[in-house]
């Protein structure tokens, strides 16, 4: 190298130095007792609950919510709420490590395909209360059986902690949600035993300071170093020496680059199975994901609020989840399908409105409105309007691209059977739809009555979604983090999908196929009148609550310090919002 190149080089040495000092600590970080563990996630609760204020009014700021608004629950939610609640799960499960006896006191049954299901919420008194009516049942793999459970669950805890092999792994962190990169900074060192080097993305690295106070008790420890930078800094340290394995949550235009390479070097390492990186590397890459609208006999009210729930899984985080609803599937011969468009229409219009604030927007909802035919703009006031396409059966490009932007593409199947609708729907999304991330279904209770029980649930046994929401929305699973997050298993990577691995799954479970989240039809107290004992109001992750500011503030002070005289506040503000 000669002097100028030397001179405009860029300097790593700073990210070298980290690097060592991680590697010098990984043996040490992988034989940490349990108890000092369960003394880590306390002192990061503790830690994390002095700068939660300003992590969440910070990231509301940077993602353009008008000051005031109610919207600004979200960042309450999906960013110290989150990492709090699973700081209380990983103690949990550590706590019961001796013997797996944490599996215990969850409820295991066989689902109608045999499969063994294993309920992980609600698992506690505050579940029951807070999330009343929501379930989630974690499938297995079909070969896990009751009495294989254990085996093949945490088994990085099985054997002496003294022959425990530590190792780095880099975690390439997402830009949108802010609490992926610390669940997944977790589930490396509470799961895998790593220690990490966590990249922050250049749209979300105003948060690094807020995670390294939060995170402090993991750094004091040298389990890990959060560094920022952009794409020139992740590919420096995917192939450095020091780092033993990758994780990233992005597109899988990036994990393709970083397996294969760039441009037409990686287009032809691919075809001909030489991947440039050679470390194990897993992911979450997102999806066309698809919710299903089972046709039934909805009352006025079940329409306005399932539209609420429409509005919400298109427009949480201003559209910008890579569990976002973007392909909606309806019924074409239901006589309720036009009303329940206009109700959405004008959710969305009244919604606080937001601006699409994470990078190249614009462009992608621009060339999104340039494939569609008959594209229409649902207003949503000062905030750009969200493009809703109808998609025939031939139009690929929609069905195979991810948006990430408030664009929605809507696609009919004919007929008024409910039960051959839907394993229509479902065959569309298994065999059309990119990624296999999530799904959702809204379905009356009437209707699963109409089909049966049993088989509802072997039609959605054949969904291969890693999540599926009946009623609810698959980011609640994200929420929820004893919930196992990822694709649905078996994509490579020659052909990632929506990715490779779980992430959250404080359980521990080692082999999930999926997990399935349901919430009740109708919200707390309209439900009384269908016999229905559903606590649950207006849930506060919905874009329409008016009070989700409030509640997410609430629940993450709850979760530092759960507390029955804290209960009233959040149950008044709650039947409020």
């Amino acid at each position: 190298m000669n002097q100028i190149e030397a001179d405009i080089a860029p300097d790593h040495s700073a990210l070298d130095r980290d690097l060592d000092t991680l590697a010098a600590a990984k043996e040490s970080w992988a034989r940490t007792s349990n108890a000092d563990r369960i003394a880590v996630l306390d002192d990061i609760k503790n830690c994390l609950s002095v700068v939660a204020e300003g992590w969440a009014e910070t990231a509301a700021r940077h993602k353009l919510i008008p000051p005031g608004s109610p919207l600004a629950g979200e960042e309450w939610l999906s960013g110290p709420y989150a990492v709090m609640s699973a700081c209380n799960e990983l103690i949990q499960t550590l706590a019961g490590m001796e013997g797996k006896s944490f599996l215990g006191p969850l409820k295991k049954r066989r689902t109608a395909n045999g499969q063994l299901a294993v309920r992980v919420l609600p698992h506690s008194t505050w579940d029951h209360l807070l999330l009343s009516g929501v379930t989630a049942d974690v499938w297995m793999e079909p070969d896990v059986t009751e009495d294989t459970l254990a085996a093949n669950t945490a088994s990085a805890y099985d054997g002496p902690v003294e022959s425990r092999k530590g190792g780095v792994a880099l975690v390439l962190g997402a830009g949108n949600i802010a609490s992926i990169a610390p669940l997944d900074v977790f589930q490396k060192a509470f799961s895998e035993h790593k220690v990490v080097i966590l990249k922050m993305n250049p749209v979300n690295d105003y948060l690094t300071p807020y995670l390294q106070a939060a995170l402090k008790p993991l750094i004091d420890r040298d389990a890990l170093r959060i560094v920022k930078g952009g794409a020139e800094v992740g590919g420096y340290l995917c192939t450095h020496a020091q780092v033993d394995e990758i994780h990233i949550t992005g597109a899988a235009a990036s994990h393709d680059a970083i397996v294969w390479g760039p441009g037409k070097e990686g287009v032809k390492n691919k075809a001909a199975g030489t991947p440039k990186l050679t470390k194990p590397i897993t992911s979450e890459l997102g999806a066309v994901c698809p919710t299903i609208v089972v046709p039934g006999n909805w009352s006025s009210a079940d329409l306005s609020f399932q539209a609420e729930h429409l509005a919400t899984q298109k427009l949480h985080n201003s559209g910008f989840n890579c569990v976002a609803c973007q392909m909606l599937i309806l019924p074409g011969d239901w006589s309720l399908k036009d009303t329940l468009m206009a109700n959405l229409r004008d959710v969305m219009k009244k919604v606080d409105p937001r601006q699409a604030y994470y990078p190249g927007a614009a462009d992608r909802m621009e060339n999104f409105a340039s494939h569609a035919l008959d594209a229409e703009r649902f207003d949503r006031g000062t905030a750009p309007a969200c493009i809703v396409a109808p998609v025939g059966d031939g139009e690929n490009w929609f069905t195979r691209t991810e948006v990430f932007a408030p664009a929605l593409s809507t696609h009919e199947i004919s007929g008024t059977d409910p039960e051959a609708y839907l394993i229509d729907a479902v065959r569309y999304a298994n065999e059309t739809l990119h990624g296999t991330l999530g799904a959702n279904i809204l379905i009356h209770p009437g209707t699963i009555r109409q089909i049966g029980q049993n088989r509802f649930e072997e039609i959605i046994a054949e969904l291969r979604y890693g999540a599926i929401a009946i009623n609810a929305w698959t980011g609640l699973a994200f929420l929820s983090t004893a919930c196992p997050w990822g694709a649905f298993p078996g994509h490579t990577l020659k052909d990632v999908g929506s990715g490779v691995g779980f992430a959250h799954n404080t359980f521990m479970f080692d082999r999930p196929q999926r997990v399935v989240v349901q919430a009740p039809w109708r919200p707390f107290p309209r439900n009384l009148m269908s016999g229905k004992t559903s606590l649950l109001p207006r849930p506060p992750w919905f874009v329409t609550n008016r009070r989700q500011h409030i509640v997410g503030k609430l629940l993450t002070r709850f979760q530092h310090n759960p507390a029955w005289l804290k209960l009233p506040r959040i149950f008044v503000n709650a039947l409020m919002g």
